[in-house]
């Protein structure tokens, strides 16, 4: 038997994390910090088991007023939900009219656009999706209450991102105006979505001193900072990390290996340097891209390959996710577990609901607040519901006390002074008198 060894997981601060399996299920995990000590339990599950519903990538608007979530299904359908009751808005097809097969239509690329929502309004939605044969379309939908009812909002933009390979990664910035693609064969390239024409395209790195050549092959990438669209990170199926400046060159600016197996998912942190990166035999660390240089690993190993990554955007914590079915919740100062659920099936990703924090802090804020005021009540101080302020009566009570000891004190040491100045005057007389008798009597 192999030797294992137990983690005390000391808690998780209130968060909703939404996982998406093989099976095209959808669970929530959540974390209370005032009911159940901040342990992450199962409170819902979306979906019914399917093979074919696989979901292949998810995208979410959490916004306050009217959030959305975007799944997209190996079957080659879209579906729009609510996040915090799981109920279908939308449905819609990524399968066109010309034959293609769900296969070929496989998303590899999803996103749901925040800002363009806002200003179509919070009924319509505007979708970035990419195949992995590099086909990429922007549309606009009308959500309705009718699932059936299916409207265009807009006009769709298509085009196609590769020539040839197959597109395996994509992300778009926090801007939402570029977004970049990479793939099996595919190099890195930087897209302009307003006017739908590559900007910037990554050369093969050289030769190594043996003469040989290292196939192209991305897995997973990130823009490093949400304020600048030009430093991105990628991962290869060769253990490698590569990170890119496409104002400086289009080779690699800085590129290290990271352990033996290939690199399944990579994150970046709020600070804009930080990364989070996990390969396939379930290894997750973080890596400061300033220098390059390793952080640290974080402490529990993962039985399994590691497919997803998420960063909280208020809480210093990740989640991670992958084939050994665990959803885990680090603390990333301390690279500790804080949490492990045991979801059933393989895990594809892991998304964060933020607002999640705020319904909560609505409810504990009242007794915290109370608890605050009465810690910073003085006593004797006025109080808005009082009438009148009570008077100080242990303060001056010592105050009587210390004058009194003073006094008596003082009393004392008069009369021992006096006492001690008579006792002076009696021995000056004896001493005079005994010597008058002796003066006498030798007379």
């Amino acid at each position: 038997m192999p030797r294992t060894t137990t983690l005390e997981c000391p808690g998780c601060p209130p968060l909703r994390a939404l996982t998406f399996d093989e099976l095209g299920l959808i669970k929530v995990t959540e974390a209370r910090s005032k009911q159940g000590g901040g342990v992450a339990k199962v409170v819902d599950r979306w979906g019914d088991p399917d093979a074919s519903k696989c979901v292949l990538a998810a995208s979410m608007d959490d916004r306050k007023v009217d959030p959305l979530l975007a799944v997209a299904r190996r079957n080659g359908t879209i579906d729009f939900l609510n996040p915090l009751n799981g109920d279908l808005r939308l449905s819609v097809t990524n399968v066109t009219e010309g034959g293609v097969q769900p296969e070929e239509a496989a998303v590899s690329g999803l996103h749901l656009f925040a800002k363009q929502n806002l200003e179509l309004g919070s009924r319509c939605c505007t979708l970035l999706t990419c195949t992995t044969k590099g086909n990429a379309s922007i549309r606009s939908f009308e959500v309705t209450k009718s699932a059936e009812d299916i409207t265009s909002a807009g006009s769709s933009r298509t085009w196609n991102v590769c020539a040839g390979g197959d597109i395996l990664c994509s992300k778009v910035d926090n801007s939402e105006r570029y977004s970049l693609f990479g793939g099996k064969r595919v190099e890195m390239n930087v897209w302009d979505l307003e006017n739908c024409a590559k900007i910037w395209t990554a050369k093969s790195p050289p030769k190594n001193s043996l003469g040989i050549f290292t196939p192209t092959w991305f897995t997973s990438a990130t823009f490093l900072s949400k304020d600048d669209h030009c430093k991105f990170v990628a991962g290869t199926n060769s253990h490698e990390v590569r990170l890119y400046d496409i104002s400086a060159q289009r080779r690699p600016v800085i590129s290290f290996d990271f352990r033996e197996t290939p690199i399944k998912a990579v994150a970046a942190d709020m600070d804009g340097y930080t990364i989070y990166i996990g390969n396939g035999s379930g290894d997750l660390a973080s890596v400061d891209m300033r220098t390059g240089k390793l952080v640290g690993c974080f402490l529990g190993k993962c039985s399994g390959s590691i497919r997803s990554i998420a960063r909280h955007p208020e809480f210093p914590v990740i989640a991670s996710c992958g084939l050994d079915s665990y959803l885990r919740i680090w603390n990333v100062k301390t690279r500790q577990l804080l949490s492990a659920v045991f979801l059933k099936q393989h895990l594809t990703n892991v998304v964060f609901y933020s607002n999640f924090a705020d319904e909560e802090a609505k409810i504990t804020h009242p007794a915290a607040d109370q608890l605050h005021q009465e810690e910073h009540i003085v006593p004797g101080t006025p109080n808005e519901d009082d009438g009148e302020a009570l008077p100080v009566k242990k303060k001056k009570s010592k105050e009587k006390k210390r004058s009194k000891k003073e006094a008596k004190a003082e009393s004392g040491n008069i009369e021992a002074s006096e006492e001690n100045g008579g006792k002076k005057l009696k021995s000056k007389k004896s001493s005079k008198r005994l010597k008058r008798d002796d003066l006498d009597d030798e007379l």
